[in-house]
């Protein structure tokens, strides 16, 4: 017996532990964890499709490179993101079935082969304007760049698969469906290097279409456009037959590029085709493409990147005017033999990719470009920037301690900047709230620990600057090397970090390690080349195929990360773009490469990020990701011991076999609570790794998560994603708890989370504009008032028990046929069912004193929520000439003295509780005693509204029995009345003028009135305000309104005291003479 005991007790620890180490997180408990999308809107992101219904061009869908789709009903005023819950928010292309604009498509996978794409997962298709998705596969293309509708029968829609540049394969090409997407048949497919860069339909005949098929691959060091499977395909039959345009049709010899179409909508003879050739050039053919003739090669007027751009339309009402768009946008009125310039590098941002034109107005235009969306409304004369579309695409994100503390980061193409992590203003988080400090593609931005008015900076290919927010000034401190002849290679996106110990040590990477310890203006190199030094991969220069392309982007075999240990000074981690894992011990003067020793870790991975721990001095994680060489898995390792053991974190089927990494953060406090970026979406885990849970609640299912910092002071999670800007999920402790005690918390009647730090702040107003409207972008700002995170579970219904059933003496009678009685509780018994419709908050101070308390309804969902105290006290109902309503809430009075608080909540018959800092604002520095005195007046202040308050309640029920006395012997008739109703209604008279004194007169004209005269109220708010609203010392005119407000009082309560001294006892006694008996006289019945 006493062995089985033994064993039972053994499983239930088993189970516990068990419980405790997989700990998987159900996401509908977590519905009040909301993160909040801060912005910014102002440095939007790459816009690569648009589409408009043409009925109602109010209606627009613009689709983003790693944002999502966004509708707008309103012309562009208001937006919202349709495609939130997918898998991936990689945008290709979006067509609108126009007899029928609920239905839309969108493909997924964005179509610029830039080294920044981001992959997609197939087509998807909307029945109702966007409210709903449905994914109708091609999974496997990864890339859609082209939807063409049938306009005559929608059931057949085509697509434009260009495929992944990353890597071979054969889902390519064309596609066809002809029952809504039910099932699809490649209908043109060149090969696995091939894909579809172009799709135009001849809109007089749906059965006739262009294909522009592209033969290209990137590598992370190179990138190749061209080759023999390039060319132009057309098709008369639907795509059961195509024909290969070669030179005998007048297109050009030898091999081909990219290659963009335009059809004219007016004249659908007039075709065009810009081409990537040994010389590029623009072509046209006016007999629907049996001849072309070459318009244009003159790079400057038709294009100088084709592999990213390559795109023309044609004006919708004439045939001769055509816009081709790429770095700039140019128009040409001849038919391609001139352009002139319509949008330069200035005004609207560059680097176009994306342009519509209604079919029956041409001079309306929207144009997408790397940093967002335009709308024209006379033919490119004048642009719109649309900017309340949040889709940056952030590289790295970062914090200051500044209170509040400020967000860091930078942007693809659209430079670095600093705003906002919240703000002690009223509204939201605007977007000149937000301050560039470098031009260029943004990437890391690190404020100087001394002083974040100071920071560093960096831009593509290695740039280094130190930038002064408060001037704008930006020095260069780019590393040099000794040997000016000396080839240094910096990645597009290089390393930076800081020393932990010392705040004027920074480290940069190119191949080598470079170290500063004067905040860059010396450096010195400490490190031999950590990277795999391959010749092979070196040859940048030669980048970009049949046209030029060598910006930099494809600099390789350098570091990406370096990650100097908080824990060991002298111990520094690097990773590289070709794979490499490397570490020094002593600072820089040896290094050991661990790379061999990772297993599972693929050859030549992108290491974009290595994270020393914050616990041990040996423990390290590494994000490894290998996309880029066509590998799609997430990869995440740790060693404990210097690099000479390694385990993986994460596998696909924890996160998806196309789900690679990009970011990791392991909470400082509670070393369980990890959480990964990826590809698509934001990942938890409670567990070290063991489980992972994807963070769906009010974040974008498949946006990529590129940088992860949870704040030191704050304990907020900010989040960098490539697409959707930025968001900050406020105060994981709830999170930490979970992770260090289970997730059986989560199951919890209720439980009160430890809160973060209160701040009495200021509220300033909005800058700018105080008053809006609907288009201006504003980034979810943080609530004010002190954060109480619990968990909160409703108890089911218990149904009514069945009356106990009759014994029976059958022999069949067993167990089963009795019913139990189910246990009365002792409330329920007496009548006074608990009830859990309501969360109550109690307050104490440190003396134990309730000192408010707070009712609210419950949360409709089980789980975590939040509530917010405004850190007050219990306040005084203000006087009033009204009756305080039923069951009013208690009034809040004056802001509490900083000090810790004991915050209990009450649910039904659950009680939990917790403490609270509250804390004054950290921007004034105002002495304690200054605090108090002014609490003290403020507390005087309140006790002499609280006498006010009573003194009206005290009058207004008199007034009620005066009224009542006066209704009764209106009632009565009888002659001997008459004096005291007189004497009654005189009584009412003194009790209004009172009234009138206390409050003001009820003065009841129409239109905007004002009491001629001060009132002992006004006397009471006027003190108020002043107490209230300074924190300097108490001066002589505080101490002058508040004796003036003392006065008030005094003679406020004189008054008052002395009507009823008086008037009302007189009339007391006077009215309890009267006989208002309730018996009346019956004269008798009779009968006629």
């Amino acid at each position: 017996m006493i062995k089985s005991k033994h064993t039972i007790l053994c499983v239930l620890a088993m189970v516990f532990v068990i419980s405790l180490s997989a700990q998987k997180l159900d996401m509908e408990k977590l519905k009040g964890m909301k993160p909040r999308s801060i912005g910014p809107a102002g440095m939007s992101g790459r816009i690569t499709s648009i589409d408009a219904v043409v009925s109602n061009p109010d209606i627009i869908y613009a689709g983003a490179a790693s944002g999502g789709v966004w509708k707008t009903m309103s012309a562009g005023i208001n937006w919202e993101p349709v495609f939130d819950k997918e898998a991936t928010l990689a945008i290709g292309a979006i067509a609108i079935q126009q007899d029928n604009p609920a239905v839309l498509w969108v493909g997924t996978g964005e179509g610029n082969p830039r080294n920044s794409l981001n992959g997609g997962y197939g087509i998807y298709k909307s029945l109702d304007a966007g409210k709903t998705w449905k994914l109708m596969g091609l999974e496997k293309t990864r890339h859609i760049h082209r939807i063409v509708i049938d306009p005559k029968n929608p059931n057949t829609v085509y697509v434009g698969a260009i495929g992944s540049p990353w890597g071979e394969h054969p889902e390519r090409g064309v596609y066809k469906t002809t029952d809504g997407g039910a099932t699809w048949k490649r209908i043109l497919f060149v090969d696995d290097k091939t894909g579809c860069a172009d799709l135009v339909m001849d809109p007089s005949n749906p059965n006739k279409l262009f294909a522009a098929m592209w033969q290209h691959r990137r590598q992370p060091w190179t990138f190749n456009s061209g080759g023999p499977g390039s060319g132009l395909h057309v098709t008369i039959n639907g795509g059961e037959t195509w024909t290969k345009l070669t030179d005998k049709e007048g297109l050009p010899e030898g091999e081909l590029g990219r290659i963009g179409l335009a059809v004219a909508r007016n004249k659908p003879d007039v075709v065009y085709a810009l081409i990537e050739n040994k010389k590029n050039a623009l072509y046209r053919s006016t007999d629907g493409g049996t001849k072309w003739k070459m318009m244009n090669d003159k790079i400057d007027e038709i294009g100088d990147r084709p592999f990213y751009y390559s795109e023309i339309y044609v004006d919708t009402k004439n045939e001769n005017r055509l816009y081709t768009i790429y770095s700039e946008v140019n128009m040409s009125e001849d038919g391609g033999k001139s352009f002139s310039k319509l949008l330069p590098y200035s005004g609207v941002h560059p680097d176009h990719h994306a342009w519509w034109i209604h079919p029956e107005d041409p001079s309306f235009i929207i144009e997408g470009n790397d940093g967002g969306l335009n709308i024209s409304r006379d033919m490119g004369k004048n642009w719109h920037f649309i900017d309340n579309i949040p889709v940056g695409q952030f590289y790295h994100i970062n914090v200051d301690m500044a209170h509040p503390y400020n967000v860091y980061g930078g942007l693809q193409d659209n430079g670095s900047w600093a705003g906002p992590g919240y703000m002690w203003k009223d509204d939201g988080i605007r977007n000149y709230y937000w301050q560039p400090v470098m031009f260029g593609d943004g990437f890391d931005v690190t404020p100087d620990p001394n002083n974040d008015r100071y920071g560093y900076a960096m831009s593509q290919q290695g740039s280094l600057g130190l930038y002064d927010r408060e001037t704008g000034y930006v020095k260069t401190i780019k590393p040099t090397h000794p040997d000016a002849k000396f080839k240094v290679r910096f990645n597009w996106n290089s390393a930076f970090a800081l020393d932990p110990f010392d705040n004027n040590t920074i480290y940069y990477g190119s191949q080598f390690v470079h170290k500063s310890t004067n905040k860059g203006d010396t450096w010195e190199i400490i490190s031999p080349d950590l990277t795999t030094n391959d010749s092979e991969k070196q040859k940048q220069h030669e980048s970009g195929g049949i046209t030029m392309d060598a910006t930099g982007a494809e600099n390789h075999c350098t570091i990406l990360a370096i990650a100097p240990s908080p824990v060991e000074k002298g111990l520094i981690w690097i990773g590289t773009d070709d794979g490499k894992v490397q570490l020094t011990r002593d600072g820089g003067k040896s290094w050991t490469d661990v790379t061999a020793k990772i297993t599972g870790m693929p050859k030549g991975a992108w290491i974009p990020q290595v994270k020393a721990s914050t616990y041990k001095a040996g423990e390290v994680f590494v994000v490894a990701n290998n996309y880029r060489l066509f590998d799609y898995k997430p990869y995440l390792f740790r060693s404990r011991d210097y690099g000479q053991t390694w385990e993986s974190m994460v596998s696909p089927s924890q996160l998806g076999d196309n789900n690679y990494t990009l970011a990791f953060v392991q909470d400082s406090v509670e070393p369980k609570l990890i959480f990964i970026g990826a590809e698509n979406g934001l990942f938890v885990s409670l567990d070290e790794g063991k489980t992972y849970t994807k963070w769906t609640n009010e974040f974008p299912a498949g946006v990529p998560t590129m940088d992860l910092v949870i704040h030191p002071r704050e304990h907020d999670l900010v989040i960098g994603t490539f697409g959707r800007a930025i968001y900050v999920l406020d105060d994981i402790r709830p999170l930490r708890q979970l992770a260090k005690e289970g997730t059986q918390i989560l199951t919890k009647p209720l439980h009160v989370f430890s809160p973060p730090d209160a701040y009495q702040v200021t509220f300033q107003d909005p800058a700018g504009i105080l008053f809006p409207g609907n288009a201006m972008f504003q980034g979810e700002n943080k609530r004010s008032g002190a954060m109480i995170s619990y968990v909160l579970n409703k108890p089911e219904e218990k149904k009514e028990a069945a009356p106990e059933a009759v014994k029976s003496n059958s022999k069949k009678s067993d167990k089963k046929s009795e019913v139990k009685q189910v246990e009365v509780k002792k409330e329920e018994k007496s009548g006074s069912k608990v009830k859990y419709d309501s969360i109550m908050l109690e307050v104490f101070n440190a003396k134990g004193e309730k000192i408010r308390t707070v009712k609210q309804k419950a949360p409709e969902d089980n789980g975590i929520s939040r509530m917010f105290w405004p850190m007050n006290e219990k306040g005084s109902a203000r006087p009033s000439r009204e009756k305080p309503r039923a069951n009013a809430p208690e009034p809040g009075g004056s802001q509490v003295l900083p000090g810790s608080y004991k915050v209990r909540l009450t649910f039904g018959d659950k009680k939990d509780s917790t403490t609270i800092q509250v804390k004054s604002d950290p921007r004034f520095n105002t002495p304690e005693s200054t605090i108090v005195a002014r609490y003290n007046m403020i507390k005087d202040l309140t006790k002499l509204t609280s006498i006010s308050a009573q003194a009206m309640d005290r009058l207004r029920e008199s007034k009620e029995i005066a009224d009542e006395y006066e209704k009764k012997m209106k009632g009565e008739k009888r002659d001997d009345l008459k004096d005291a109703l007189a004497k009654t209604k005189m009584v009412k008279d003194s009790i209004a003028a009172v009234m009138d004194y206390i409050v003001g007169k009820d003065d009841k004209r129409q239109g905007i009135v004002r009491q001629p005269d001060p009132t002992p109220v006004s006397y009471f708010f006027i003190a108020q305000r002043y107490l209230a609203t300074s924190k300097d010392p108490v001066s002589a005119t505080d101490q002058r309104v508040f004796k003036q407000a003392q006065d008030a009082a005094v003679e406020l309560v004189n008054r008052v005291n002395k009507f009823y001294e008086k008037t009302w006892s007189e009339y007391q006694r006077d009215m309890e003479k009267v006989s208002l008996s309730p018996f009346k006289s019956y004269e008798p019945l009779k009968l006629d």
